[in-house]
């Protein structure tokens, strides 16, 4: 016990906490919903969102009356200070209530950041089981006020969230599309010609379709578009394997943070994408979309669920009776991949890119 918790706050309880300690991709797809959750906050209330320090990058998403406080758990778990500070910071705010959006927690992370704000109302989803933590999870649920049973392992990630925000609101509001609002995004001046962007790398290196498969795209495409590989600014140097892709007549690269690419990807005539993202990025903002997925997210996050999914993209993906082991393959990689990616049949592609780009 810190020993500030004894000492008085200076101000009444107030304000709605919300907890999300997902990924980049699902901070994006939080984005869509979080309103769902801020009704949950008391007229004139202010909303604070936590979101882990790597996924600040999207946090230009959402409404700027959401205040975004970020953790960066890998200090939070190294550092004695940066814990002490960052349970200081939670407590002494005193917030009237906290909500955790995940369903997958960390008993020794996000939950401790919960149990430092000390609040009179935590609510969160029963979490997802997991092994090495589920004792400590058990043990944990004593932070909370309430929680709610959303269901089993795998259902869509946004319909699971929007599940919960009924539950915590006493709604039953019909799934959005995964589409931010017209103007959201500030228009830029377009391309100058016809442009394909691709996005061909993945912190997961099994989920990224190989070299030559962008390079039967771009063969498939050249000559009537021009091509911008997008990534991080040191996403060639650990893939050297696709600098082949940058010897296509036409074709640049960027590295440009999300929130300038963000109108980029709305100017490009197509996106090409692995599931990273940067795909969620170009769907919510309404560009044609192709995702070259693997399949061990089907029935959590790619694809989507019918209900939730916009016209401007394609997902596509090998099937596996496997398929949903959420990244944990039991099979031998197949030349360095997910032999659900390895698999994808590269007509399947070229005529799926065809078709939406027809449209």
């Amino acid at each position: 016990m810190f020993w500030f918790y004894k000492k008085r706050r200076p101000n009444p309880s107030s304000g709605l906490l919300l907890v999300s300690s997902g990924g980049l991709g699902d901070t994006i797809l939080l984005s869509i919903v979080i309103d769902r959750f801020t009704r949950r906050a008391q007229l004139g209330e202010r909303v604070t969102l936590v979101l882990p320090k790597e996924s600040l990058k999207a946090a230009f998403l959402f409404n700027k009356n959401i205040q975004i406080l970020s953790v960066d758990y890998k200090a939070f778990r190294k550092s004695w200070t940066y814990m002490n500070k960052i349970a200081r910071q939670f407590y002494l705010a005193n917030y009237r209530c906290v909500i955790s959006t995940d369903f997958l927690r960390h008993p020794k992370l996000d939950e401790m950041v919960i149990k430092y704000c000390n609040a009179k109302e935590v609510l969160a989803m029963e979490p997802r089981s997991w092994r090495k933590h589920d004792r400590a999870l058990s043990k944990n649920r004593v932070i909370y006020t309430r929680l709610f049973n959303s269901g089993p392992a795998h259902i869509d990630k946004v319909l699971r969230w929007l599940k919960f925000a009924d539950w915590l609101t006493g709604t039953n509001l019909p799934p959005p599309r995964v589409r931010l609002p017209d103007g959201f995004i500030k228009a830029v001046e377009g391309y100058f010609s016809p442009t394909i962007i691709l996005v061909p790398f993945s912190a997961v290196k099994e989920k990224q379709s190989p070299p030559d498969v962008f390079l039967k795209i771009m063969d498939h495409l050249k000559g009537d578009y021009d091509f911008v590989i997008a990534g991080a600014p040191n996403d060639i140097d650990i893939n050297p394997e696709y600098l082949d892709l940058l010897k296509v007549t036409n074709t640049t690269v960027d590295t440009s943070t999300f929130e300038d690419l963000a109108p980029k990807l709305m100017n490009a005539d197509l996106v090409i994408s692995v599931d990273t993202a940067a795909m969620h990025l170009a769907v919510a903002l309404g560009a044609p979309t192709v995702c070259l997925a693997s399949a061990a997210y089907v029935n959590e996050i790619v694809p989507y669920s019918r209900e939730i999914t916009p016209d401007n993209v394609r997902f596509i993906f090998q099937s596996m009776e496997c398929q949903g082991c959420l990244g944990s393959c039991h099979l031998p990689p197949e030349s360095g991949r997910f032999p659900c990616v390895a698999r994808i049949k590269i007509k399947y592609i070229l005529d799926t890119i065809d078709e939406l780009l027809t449209k």
